[in-house]
């Protein structure tokens, strides 16, 4: 059911006037990832529209805006060259149906596994991405050239000043009166200002011109109809688009459940990982059926929806309802907005999004976890987001392996001639080698006591372990007492499941990572 009926804190106005403040936002931000895909500007804006729509309506977090993405858009580049645009709208359906799978399967959950350092990383290198993003708009097509130059003089200037007018607006107003969103009063200020005094700024109309190369470019159109990708339905297609959609699947989930849990936080409330993957795949199946590119997350735009009071699903909705309102009667309203006032918004949000207090942190917290969010926010600004979550947890798991392997240590004793080791710790791959070195079976005793009362297996390779211990000791004629084991290890023992005393009382009881159980 749509969250309609708001809170006191989440009144239906502020969701209203946020999301006309993310809607012209959205604009300029679809058609350059439109553009960036080798697609129509409209192919971008019918998916901010549709996903926006849908994930607004069925998702799992509330207040979040979803449409088409750079993280996606820089992927799809080489399928539309390569193949044309109606294999890019099969494989965004294609991409639906796994993001709906990974919630029907609850995949969102594993979510929970991105470590903090990883999440600080995301954070700080998307807000340099954003900031990256805005400079293009610094730029103008030159006419001689055909290539992108600097603004120069008087537009830099007065480009400079308004940027600098709209975030002062932004930072300042919320301190007079919250009566209207300040990113929405800053940007019709900024309309006023132009339009008043009759400045040569650049205006989202001369973003389209340069982008497309059409001086009558505009985002104006009708309703996205709905259209089967003409497509040959074979094995070979599917062949072609399956790799694309895996990809854009995996990282249009990650960015989704990672900018979840980054709302999450600041909102102090919690979303629904696995309802926002099957809304994000109903969405896609949909935008793929009426010619848009597909999407995810925004965090640029959710952000700018957060900060703007809209908390609700009312916020998302509007938000694409407007933009499809633009689309259909409003495109030469939005052309005119001076993209100084835009570009000041995203600063803003840039200078919001960014986790200063990561700087503090420096010298306070172990090295790994500070080059783990470094490498994170490094590789996120040069490759994509998908690459560096998975750079930053396997870096993760390997720093928390090696400092747990060495968390193991052995208490040993010997009475009336039998040897007992105690090892406390986690047994597990990275410690199996420190766990193995610690025994002698050519010189121990007759009797050899292993009691695991301290000690946790924790995989299969820990249970190897303690079967290739078994075996050393058989080969040198010895007897090997195992004490302490939990049910799951004895039943995973080949080896050494013979050698293994029982205690129904004091064994412990825990489930070990395996799949032979299964």
């Amino acid at each position: 059911m749509f969250q309609l009926l708001l809170s006191r804190s989440q009144s239906l106005k502020s969701d209203l006037l946020s999301g006309l403040t993310v809607a012209l936002a959205l604009v300029p931000e679809a058609v350059a990832f439109a553009f960036v895909a080798g697609v129509e500007p409209l192919v971008g804006l019918y998916a901010a529209f549709m996903v926006g729509l849908i994930t607004a309506a069925i998702g799992g977090r509330p207040g979040m805006i979803s449409g088409a993405t750079g993280a996606l858009a820089v992927v799809m580049v080489s399928l539309v060259a390569t193949h044309g645009v109606e294999y890019l709208f099969a494989t965004v359906v294609l991409m639906g149906v796994l993001q709906v799978l990974a919630g029907v399967f609850r995949l969102g959950k594993f979510i929970r596994l991105v470590p903090h350092p990883v999440m600080l990383g995301f954070v700080n290198g998307l807000a340099i991405v954003i900031f990256m993003a805005q400079l293009q708009q610094f730029q103008f097509l030159d006419p001689v050239t055909g290539e992108l130059a600097w603004l120069q003089g008087e537009q830099m200037t007065l480009m400079l000043g308004m940027v600098a007018l709209t975030m002062a607006i932004i930072y300042f107003l919320p301190k007079l009166t919250k009566a209207i969103p300040s990113s929405l009063a800053a940007i019709l200020t900024i309309v006023a200002i132009s339009i008043g005094l009759d400045m040569d700024l650049r205006t989202v109309q001369d973003v389209l011109v340069d982008m497309t190369g059409d001086p009558v470019a505009t985002i104006a159109g009708g309703l996205p109809q709905f259209h089967f990708p003409s497509v040959p339905l074979n094995l070979e297609t599917l062949k072609i688009i399956f790799p694309y959609a895996l990809i854009l699947a995996a990282i249009g989930l990650i960015e989704s459940l990672l900018t979840l849990t980054l709302i999450d936080e600041i909102t102090e409330t919690r979303g629904r990982g696995n309802k926002e993957c099957i809304g994000q795949g109903v969405a896609n199946v949909a935008t793929g059926f009426f010619g848009g590119m597909g999407g995810c997350a925004m965090i640029g735009q959710s952000m700018i929806n957060i900060n703007s009071g809209g908390r609700g699903r009312a916020s998302g909705i509007s938000a694409a309802l407007f933009l499809l309102a633009f689309i259909l009667v409003g495109s030469s309203l939005i052309e005119m907005i001076p993209v100084a006032a835009l570009v000041g918004v995203m600063f803003m949000v840039v200078l919001g999004t960014f986790e200063w207090a990561s700087f503090r942190l420096l010298g306070r917290i172990p090295t790994s976890d500070t080059l783990v969010g470094i490498t994170v926010a490094v590789v996120t600004v040069l490759t994509d987001l998908a690459i560096a979550v998975v750079v930053g947890v396997l870096m993760s798991t390997l720093v928390f392996a090696w400092k747990h392997a060495k968390n193991m240590h052995f208490d040993i004793e010997e009475k009336d001639g039998v040897k007992i080791y105690k090892p406390t710790g986690p047994l597990f791959f990275a410690s199996i080698h420190h766990f193995r070195d610690q025994f002698d079976p050519i010189n121990d005793p007759q009797e050899v006591i292993v009691d695991f009362a301290r000690s946790r297996v924790s995989d299969h390779s820990g249970i190897e372990a303690i079967d290739a211990l078994a075996e050393r000791y058989m080969k040198q004629g010895k007897t090997l007492h195992l004490r302490h084991l939990s049910p799951e290890c004895i039943k995973l023992l080949h080896k050494a499941r013979k050698l293994i005393e029982v205690n129904v009382i004091e064994d412990p009881k825990y489930s070990i990572a395996d799949d032979e159980l299964g």
